[in-house]
């Protein structure tokens, strides 16, 4: 929790005779990334995108650059970008390409917010970097807690950098803390889930899951790896690592609870009984320009409550037998150190797999926990260390399978 609620306030600078909050944007092209500049282009010039990145989506991010007007595009897939013509890239607006360019790029002096939304590991020295400028960050790349918790708060502590979570689960916490002054009176946090296209599937069923069925995910619409992690509840396991090193509490401090409706984003319990929530539609634009804002509240392009309307919330434990992943997350937040990198990297290549026809919905889960046993255990591995191992990870996956 210090490394948030703690740190640095951002306020607004003053440029050009207005205020206005400057912001690169990693992983413009994904659907955080779409969603953000959504919010930028409403925001009537408080919030401004001078930097756009892209993985390999050439097209979109020309696109997204003459809507913009940014100093700066970069595409970190030279193939991709060898195969977009640039010819109308805006008047002012530079492409470089190359990952390379994103780590200077973050530290730049005219950039005040870094939106570190790539997904997978691909986000972590991007991230790293623009903690090392001391710039702050929202975080929508979940894997960079998870895979490097311990290092990553620490070096947002020594550069006094601030991390401001995207995640809707993390921002409805951060939300319902903003304010709370210590530690001491939390006894724990409920991260709430949807449950996904199969809470009610027969569990001899899940072997037979289908891609498609996987893709349909009943409320939110998110890429692919996203919403396969969002069918096994993955996802939440990823988000119990993530919350144990953004907000400072023992893994048994973390709990989950199936909320099919998604408008209780989640919870934080006191030990005094008390419990604060924080509730919307499923609309990411709200912890996005949350967090684009912070520490303000402003007006924004987010779907609201029709409190006219009659409306259940429903909350029911999770079937451990159904998603093993939750416990595999707890477990893995318990440990710390390499169990992180080797659970997220496992994962992300059994996904893979999944969606290439190769791997049984069924075994996602399973196999990411044999390689997780398999693996040599660093209780403090440095980022080489975590790098070696998520490539370590990913040929074990492909061993097994």
């Amino acid at each position: 929790m210090a490394t948030n609620l703690n740190s640095k306030v951002l306020s607004l600078p003053q440029i050009s005779g207005k205020t206005t909050r400057t912001i690169a944007v990693l992983g413009s092209t994904g659907s955080i990334g779409k969603s953000a500049l959504e919010v930028i282009a409403a925001s009537q010039g408080g919030l401004q995108a001078v930097i756009l990145v892209a993985r390999s989506n050439a097209q979109l991010l020309l696109q997204q650059a003459q809507e913009q007007h940014p100093r700066l595009v970069i595409v970190t897939n030279p193939e991709a970008a060898a195969g977009q013509s640039w010819s109308h890239l805006p008047p002012g607006t530079e492409l470089q390409i190359g990952y390379d360019a994103v780590l200077d790029a973050v530290a730049a002096d005219d950039v005040d917010m870094v939106l570190s939304a790539f997904v997978g590991i691909a986000g972590l020295r991007a991230t790293w970097a623009a903690l090392e400028a001391g710039k702050v960050v929202a975080l929508a790349n979940k894997e960079s807690l998870v895979v490097a918790g311990p290092l990553i708060t620490r070096l947002a502590r020594e550069r006094k950098a601030q991390i401001l979570p995207v995640d809707s689960e993390h921002s409805a916490i951060f939300q319902a803390l903003h304010g709370e002054h210590g530690r001491g009176g939390i006894r724990r946090i409920i991260l709430t889930a949807s449950g996904g296209p199969f809470r009610n599937r027969k569990l001899a069923d899940l072997s037979n899951v289908t891609v498609e069925e996987a893709l349909a995910h009943p409320t939110w619409k998110m890429g692919k790896k996203i919403t396969v992690d969002s069918a096994t509840l993955m996802n939440k396991a990823l988000e119990i690592i993530e919350a144990r090193w953004l907000f400072g509490v023992d893994a048994d401090q973390i709990t989950v609870v199936i909320h099919p409706q998604s408008i209780v984003h989640s919870m934080v319990e006191f030990v005094d009984g008390s419990v604060i929530a924080q509730l919307s539609p499923p609309d990411m634009r709200l912890p996005i320009q949350y967090a684009l804002y912070f520490p303000e509240r402003r007006p924004g392009i987010a779907r609201k409550i029709d409190w006219s309307t009659v409306m259940e919330l429903r909350f029911e434990p999770p079937d451990l037998e159904r998603f093993p992943a939750i416990r595999l997350g707890i477990d893995v937040a318990r440990l710390g150190g390499t169990a992180g990198v080797v659970l997220n990297a496992a994962n992300e290549a059994a996904v893979e797999w999944f969606l290439q026809g190769r791997l049984r919905f069924d075994q996602i889960v399973p196999i990411c926990a044999k390689v997780l046993d398999s693996h040599s255990f660093d209780p403090s591995p440095t980022l080489e260390t975590i790098f070696g191992l998520d490539a370590w990870a990913r040929k074990e996956v492909a061993r097994w399978i």
